[in-house]
């Protein structure tokens, strides 16, 4: 056999990872049934995964477990071969996972003990500032030992920790899923995304109706914003136009701030002066706009507030824009069906590459959940309900689709 049959998955969830070599070290926690998760996350993200189990390990989970998983051979004990050195010496492996970790992995790699194939692998990466990851799993007593406190403290400089849950009493191991993120936030890149230029708008408009009060919406621009940082984490050269919504904007994107309707448009126009492969319109744009009255209206009588359509700058993207346009369609209190039929109906009117649809009215939409539709010609990708995190990953996911 030439390629192991579990291998097939690599990619499958991105490329992010991709030529990444990964040591997951798989410590005797009762957790350790989680790292086969975990080891084929990190696969269909692009990974190549080789593990190492430590004689505790083994005794919970079979090491062919893990060669399945990973279909790669399992260390379960250091020979002749030197495996040590060959995972974890200098540029051998671009990151050590010790997944689940236990206080007494914690505190061997801290006092430099290496009686274990997994102690030893971090002694060596240690000394060769191979990055390590580590995922703590314990009962609270012990992870509020003052030992296990200043062995984390001393290694907290050059050793990443994902924090585990405490339930229960208990400092249980991160699940898989926070794992991945924290690798892909820190290491990942995608190789169709990287280096793309992206242009996003995210958040709110605002529109006066006289000096004191304003025409806007609830929009608070949290999914914009986590997925242009997904994208920028991804690789990608981000521009964000940016209303004034309540999230805070990612570090690593140009930020455009605007207020009204009119400079978001300008705002957009402008920048497509400049060549971009995907524009993303994710703001929630005044449909409206009211005559502006130079003086506060009195409010001891009623009034009648004029307001004018404002321009779809979505419809005129593609009259400027040749790459990838994808937008956003924001519903209220309709069914599923009838959701998909009109992000079809709009995709076709403004030629946009996908939509992205879903019901503010929804149970399932809150401020860090929601349940959307991916819409483009042939397909509707349904994303359950979620949290947002999670669902610019299978945006960002299907963005790649497009690039390739």
């Amino acid at each position: 056999m030439t390629r192991h049959p579990s291998l097939d998955i690599v990619e499958s969830h991105g490329t992010e990872l991709s030529g990444k070599r990964i040591v997951l070290c798989v410590a005797g926690s009762v957790a350790a049934y989680k790292s086969i998760e975990l080891a084929r996350l990190l696969m269909r993200h692009g990974a190549n995964v080789k593990c190492v189990m430590s004689g505790a390990s083994t005794k919970l989970i079979k090491p062919d477990y893990m060669k399945w998983a990973t279909g790669n051979h399992v260390i379960t004990k250091l020979t002749g071969n030197m495996e040590h050195i060959d995972l974890a010496d200098y540029k051998r492996s671009d990151l050590i996972i010790v997944y689940p970790s236990t206080a007494n992995t914690l505190g061997k790699l801290a006092n430099g003990i290496d009686d274990t194939p997994i102690s030893t692998v971090l002694t060596v990466a240690f000394g060769s500032k191979t990055p390590i990851l580590m995922g703590l799993a314990m009962h609270a007593s012990m992870y509020e030992n003052a030992a296990v406190r200043k062995n984390m403290q001393f290694l907290r400089k050059k050793v990443d920790f994902v924090s585990p849950q405490m339930i229960e009493g208990k400092a249980k191991a991160p699940e898989p899923e926070d794992v991945l993120d924290f690798v892909l936030t820190k290491f990942g890149q995608s190789k169709r995304l990287k280096g793309k230029k992206v242009l996003m708008t995210a958040g709110p408009t605002v529109e006066k109706i006289d000096p004191v009060r304003v025409m806007t919406n609830i929009s608070t621009g949290k999914t914009g914003t986590l997925l242009a940082s997904e994208l920028v984490s991804a690789g990608a050269k981000v521009t964000l136009v940016y209303g004034p919504g309540t999230a805070e904007p990612p570090k690593g994107a140009k930020i455009i701030r605007v207020k009204t309707v009119s400079e978001m448009f300008s705002a957009v126009k402008k920048e497509l002066r400049k060549k971009f492969d995907v524009v993303i319109l994710a703001a929630a744009v005044s449909d409206f706009i009211p005559k502006n009255s130079n003086s506060k209206i009195k409010s001891n009588r009623s009034t009648t507030i004029k307001l004018t359509r404002a321009p779809k700058i979505i419809d005129h993207i593609k009259k400027i824009h040749k790459g990838i346009l994808i937008g956003f369609k924001a519903e209220a209190n309709v069914s599923k069906k009838e959701l998909i039929s009109r992000a079809r109906k709009k995709l076709k009117e403004s030629d946009v590459d996908m939509m992205i649809a879903n019901d503010i009215g929804s149970r399932y939409n809150n401020s860090d959940y929601n349940e959307v539709f991916l819409v483009d010609s042939k397909n509707v990708v349904k994303t359950g309900r979620k949290t947002k995190a999670k669902i610019v990953k299978i945006i960002r996911k299907n963005i790649e689709k497009n690039l390739n």
